[in-house]
């Protein structure tokens, strides 16, 4: 893994901060100052969880809608 990798991984945003990117990010609208401030501090493992599980609630939701 590449230093660069390893420090992206070793961030410590909190899960609060990640779930609120990963919602604008699904809104479509986000700051540029808030997007540079996330990619700073937020790891990126956490954002692919946290999408994977917006995603699936996302989809859970319209399957309920639809039903």
């Amino acid at each position: 893994m590449s230093d660069g990798l390893k420090d992206a991984v070793r961030r410590r945003g909190s899960f609060a901060q990640t779930f609120k990117a990963v919602a604008w990010s699904f809104f479509g609208v986000r700051k540029g100052a808030d997007y540079e401030r996330d990619v700073q501090k937020l790891n990126p493992v956490h954002v692919i969880v946290a999408g994977v599980v917006a995603a699936a609630v996302f989809v859970a939701a319209l399957v309920l809608l639809v039903n």
